[in-house]
C-alpha cells in the first residue's frame, strides 16, 4: 500500500477549483508536501463553499473544476512525484434543492416506488407514508403553493410533482395532497420528520450505504479514481453516523484495491479504534489534543476554575453534569425526531409508551462517554451507560432496565440506529453547544478533546507518543482543520492565558466594567477569541460572537435570538474597534501574549510535524493563521506571497524574528522536507531528558529507533514561566551524536550541550545527524 509521509489540506470550491490546485502544485512539493489532501469534490449543491452536501455523486463538480480539474491536480501531482487524497461523504447527500439531486428528486416524485427508496433512510410507516419536508414557515402557508411548469413551487423552493396527480387548474394545496412527500413548517422538524439526516440538518438526508446497491451507485465515480489513477487514497467523513462503519470500510477498501483509508473519527480519551476497522486510523483530533495540552501550564487550573465560578455567580461548572444537560438539551429539541423513530422501534407489546421510551433514550445517550458503540465491540460502554442513566434517574430504571438487552441486540433496527443517532448527540451537544459553555479556557474545547484534561506534562506525552508510534504510526496527526473552532495559532496564544491567569483575571474585568456583556462565562470565551485572533476585523469577530453565543443557547440561540442580548454582544465587539479604552486594554494584553504565543505556535508545530504519524498541514498555517470557527477557517489564502517567501528562505534569508510569518514557514518545510527526503530518521520514538533548573520547560524526543540515529525534536513549553524563572540557565539535553539544526544550520554535540546554545535564536530546533556516505558499486565489470 502507498501510504503518505504527510499532507497538505486545500478547501476546493468555486473560487478555488482543482485547476487552482493543480497551479500550487510547484509550490507545495517545494513545501515538502508528499501527498494533496482535497476537500470533497463530487457535485454538491450550487454555490456551496463546503462540499460536503453532495447532490450528484456520479460526477466531479463542474463548478469544483469537474472531471478535467481532478485530471490536472493528478497528472501535476504524479509528475511532481506527489500523491492524491481525497475527502468523501458517504453518510449523506445535500437536499436543500431538490431539482439538484437526481436521486432525492426521484423519491419525492415517486415515493416507496422510487429505484432509489432505499438509499434514503425513510421511516415509511410514520406520517402517513409520506415524507415530511419541514419547508414552510409555517403550517398556514400552503396557500403559498404555486403550480408552475409541471412542478410544485413554494417562493424559490421546486418540488416534482407524482406522474397524473396534476390537472390544469386544480387547486395547489389539492395537489400537494396527493404527493409522496408532504411539506410542513419547519419548526415541526425537530419532532416530527420521517428520513433521518445529518444531524440536524434538514438539508442534508442520510442515505444507507449499507445496501450494496446504494454503495455501488454512490462510489462508482469514487472507484473510478482508483482504477484511473487518480487518487491513492480516502478521507472518510462522519463514519459514525452510517449504520455499519465497519461493513462499509471492509468493502470500500475492496473496492478501491486495498487503498489508504482515514476516517474522521473522534476518539475520546482512552477510547481506540476496533481492530476490526480496515483503515489507517483517523484524522488526528485526537493528537491535536495531546499537543495542545502539552503547551498550557498545569497551575493556572485552580485560578481559573475559581475564576469561572465567580462568572457563574458560584461554583466552576461541573462539567460533566454540563454535557448531560447539553446532550438532553439536544435529545429533547432539535434531534427528538430521531429519538422518537427509535421508540417507534420498540417490539410490539412493549410495557412503554412513545415518550416513556424516548425519555428514557435520551438519558442512555446522555449517559454516553463516547460517540458511539460498534457492537458487539463497546458492549460494556452502552451497559455502564445505561446504569449511569439509572443513577442519574432512578425514576426511569424500570424503562432502561427494560431497554438495555434491546439495545445490546446488535442484529435489531434499534440497536443499529441507537448506534448511528448517539453519536450525532454527541456532536451537537458536545462540540456544539457544552464546547461554547465552558470556558475557563479555549485551548481546551477543540473537536476530539476532553475539556476537564487541563494540561499534560513532557512524560505523559512521551507516553501517549510512544504508543502512538507502536500503535497508529500511519494515523494523521493535525493542529488546524476546517472543522476546528480555533486555528492552532489562536490556541497557541490562548494557551499563554494559562501563564498570566492574574492578569487575565483583571483584564476580563475591566472589558466587563468598559463593554458589558450579561453573560460572564461567553464573555470570558469571548475575550479569550478576540486576543486570540487580534487583529481581526470587525466582521470576523462579529460573525464568531453571534454563532459562539448561539451555539451556547444560554443567552441567544439559533431558532429564537434574542435580540436585546445580541445587541449588546455586538456593541462589545463594536467597543474592540470604537472604545478607545477598551482597545487600548485589549492591545495591551494582545502584546503581553503575543511572544509566548508564537513560542507556543512554533514548538506546537514542530511537535506536530516530527511526531509519530502523518501530519497534515492545512491550508495556509505555513503563515500565521489566527482564525476563528466556520467559515473564518475558510478564508483565501495568499499562496503567491508564501512562495515568496520559501524563495527568499532558499536563498539563505534568516527570519529576524521567530515572531514573523518567514519563522513558521521555515519550520514547517525544513520539517516537511526532512521527513520526506530521509524517511530512515523517522523510524521510531524515544524520550529525550533534559537536566538542569528548566528542564520542565523542554520537549526533546528522537525518531530513531534502536540503534538508528533519528532527527531529534527540541521545543520550549511554558516560555513565560521559563523567562520569570530565570532562562534556561545551565540545562542541558545529552546529544547521542553530532547534529545539525535544519533551521539554523548550527552544529552541536556529541554528549552535552547547554539548551540555551541550541535555542539562542528560535523556541525550537531539529537537530539531524549527517547523512549516511552514499555507497557506490564496484567499477569491475
Amino acid at each position: 500500500m502507498k501510504t503518505p509521509v504527510s499532507t497538505y489540506r486545500l478547501q476546493i470550491r468555486p473560487s478555488f477549483t482543482l485547476q487552482d490546485a493543480a497551479a500550487q502544485v510547484p509550490y507545495l512539493k517545494s513545501l515538502g508536501v508528499d501527498w494533496i489532501y482535497l476537500s470533497p469534490i463530487l457535485t454538491a449543491e450550487k454555490g456551496s463553499d463546503h462540499g460536503y452536501d453532495v447532490t450528484d455523486p456520479s460526477t466531479v463538480d463542474p463548478d469544483r473544476g469537474g472531471p478535467e480539474g481532478l485530471d490536472a491536480v493528478s497528472r501535476a501531482a504524479r509528475a511532481a512525484g506527489m500523491g492524491v487524497l481525497v475527502d468523501i461523504v458517504p453518510n449523506h447527500v445535500g437536499v436543500a434543492s431538490p431539482y439538484q439531486n437526481p436521486w432525492w428528486w426521484s423519491l419525492l416524485k415517486e415515493g416507496r416506488k422510487s429505484r432509489y427508496a432505499e438509499a434514503f433512510d425513510v421511516d415509511w410507516d410514520f406520517a402517513g407514508g409520506r415524507i415530511r419536508l419541514p419547508v414552510l414557515g409555517s403550517d398556514d402557508e400552503l396557500d403559498k403553493l404555486e403550480v408552475r411548469e409541471g412542478e410544485l413551487r413554494y417562493y424559490d423552493h421546486r418540488f416534482p410533482l407524482a406522474d397524473g396527480s396534476y390537472t390544469e387548474g386544480d387547486d395547489p394545496r389539492d395537489v400537494h395532497a396527493r404527493q409522496n412527500y408532504e411539506l410542513v413548517g419547519w419548526r415541526r422538524a425537530d419532532n416530527e420528520l420521517n428520513y433521518r439526516r445529518f444531524f440536524a440538518v434538514n438539508t442534508l438526508a442520510g442515505i444507507r450505504v449499507e445496501v450494496p446497491r446504494v454503495f455501488d451507485e454512490a462510489h462508482a465515480e469514487v472507484v473510478r479514481w482508483f482504477r484511473e489513477g487518480l487518487a491513492d487514497g480516502l478521507r472518510i467523513d462522519h463514519p459514525d453516523g452510517l449504520a455499519d462503519p465497519e461493513g462499509y470500510l471492509r468493502r470500500l477498501r475492496e473496492a478501491t484495491g486495498g487503498r489508504y483509508l482515514l476516517i474522521e473519527k473522534i476518539l475520546e480519551p482512552g477510547e481506540e479504534l476496533p481492530a476490526s476497522f480496515e483503515c489507517e486510523g483517523t484524522t488526528g483530533y485526537d493528537a491535536l489534543a495531546d499537543v495542545d495540552r502539552l503547551f498550557v501550564d498545569p497551575s493556572a487550573q485552580a485560578p481559573l476554575d475559581r475564576l469561572d465560578g465567580r462568572l457563574r455567580g458560584g461554583e466552576p461548572a461541573d462539567y460533566e453534569e454540563m454535557i448531560r444537560g447539553t446532550k438532553r438539551r439536544i435529545t429533547d429539541g432539535i434531534l427528538h425526531s430521531e429519538v422518537l423513530r427509535l421508540a417507534r422501534l420498540l417490539p410490539a407489546g412493549t410495557v412503554l409508551d412513545g415518550e416513556q421510551a424516548a425519555d428514557a433514550i435520551s438519558e442512555i445517550i446522555a449517559a454516553f462517554p463516547v460517540y458511539r458503540t460498534y457492537l458487539p465491540y463497546g458492549e460494556e460502554v452502552l451497559k455502564e451507560a445505561c446504569s449511569l442513566a439509572t443513577r442519574n434517574r432512578p425514576d426511569l430504571a424500570p424503562a432502561v432496565d427494560l431497554l438495555q438487552p434491546l439495545l445490546l441486540d446488535a442484529g435489531s433496527a434499534l440497536a443499529q440506529r441507537f448506534q448511528q443517532t448517539s453519536g450525532m448527540v454527541m456532536a451537537k451537544g458536545v462540540e456544539d453547544t457544552a464546547f461554547f459553555r465552558y470556558t475557563r479556557l479555549g485551548t481546551l474545547t477543540e473537536v476530539g478533546a476532553d475539556p476537564t484534561e487541563f494540561a499534560i506534562d513532557p512524560a505523559e506525552f512521551h507516553h501517549r507518543m510512544a504508543r502512538r508510534e507502536a500503535e497508529l504510526p500511519l494515523s494523521m496527526t493535525t493542529l488546524s482543520t476546517h472543522d476546528t473552532k480555533r486555528s492552532e495559532d489562536t490556541r497557541a496564544r490562548i494557551s499563554v492565558i494559562s501563564e498570566f491567569a492574574t492578569e487575565w483575571e483583571q483584564v476580563l474585568a475591566k472589558l466587563q466594567e468598559l463593554a458589558p456583556l450579561p453573560d460572564g462565562p461567553l464573555a470570558s470565551l469571548l475575550w479569550q477569541a478576540i486576543a486570540g485572533a487580534w487583529p481581526a476585523s470587525r466582521e470576523r469577530l462579529q460573525q464568531y460572537a453571534t454563532k459562539a453565543a448561539r451555539e451556547a443557547g444560554n443567552s441567544t440561540d439559533w431558532l429564537d435570538p434574542n435580540e436585546a442580548f445580541e445587541q449588546k454582544l455586538a456593541a462589545a465587539v463594536d467597543a474592540a474597534f470604537d472604545n478607545p479604552e477598551v482597545r487600548a486594554e485589549l492591545e495591551a494584553f494582545v502584546a503581553l501574549l503575543e511572544p509566548y504565543g508564537a513560542a507556543n505556535a512554533l514548538s506546537a508545530k514542530l511537535v506536530q510535524l516530527t511526531m509519530p504519524g502523518v501530519p497534515d498541514v492545512y491550508q495556509g498555517t505555513e503563515f500565521w493563521d489566527r482564525s476563528l470557527t466556520d467559515p473564518d477557517n475558510r478564508r483565501t489564502v495568499d499562496f503567491a506571497a508564501r512562495q515568496r517567501a520559501l524563495n527568499a528562505l532558499d536563498a539563505g534569508e534568516r527570519p529576524a524574528s521567530y515572531r514573523d510569518d518567514s519563522a513558521k514557514l521555515m519550520v514547517t518545510s525544513r520539517a516537511l522536507r526532512l521527513r520526506r527526503d530521509r524517511p530512515e530518521l523517522f523510524t521510531g520514538y524515544t524520550a529525550i531528558t533534559a537536566s538542569g533548573p528548566a528542564a520542565e520547560h523542554v520537549v526533546a524526543f528522537s525518531r530513531g529507533a534502536g540503534e538508528s540515529a533519528g532527527a531529534l525534536t527540541l521545543a520550549t513549553r511554558l516560555p513565560r514561566r521559563l523567562e520569570q524563572s530565570g532562562g534556561w540557565q545551565d540545562t542541558s539535553v545529552e546529544l547521542p551524536a553530532a547534529v545539525t539544526d535544519e533551521l539554523t544550520g548550527n552544529s552541536f554535540g556529541p554528549g552535552p550541550v547547554r539548551v540555551a546554545e541550541i535555542l539562542a535564536g528560535y523556541p525550537v530546533a531539529l537537530l539531524v545527524p549527517p547523512a549516511a556516505p552514499a555507497t557506490h558499486g564496484s567499477e569491475n565489470h
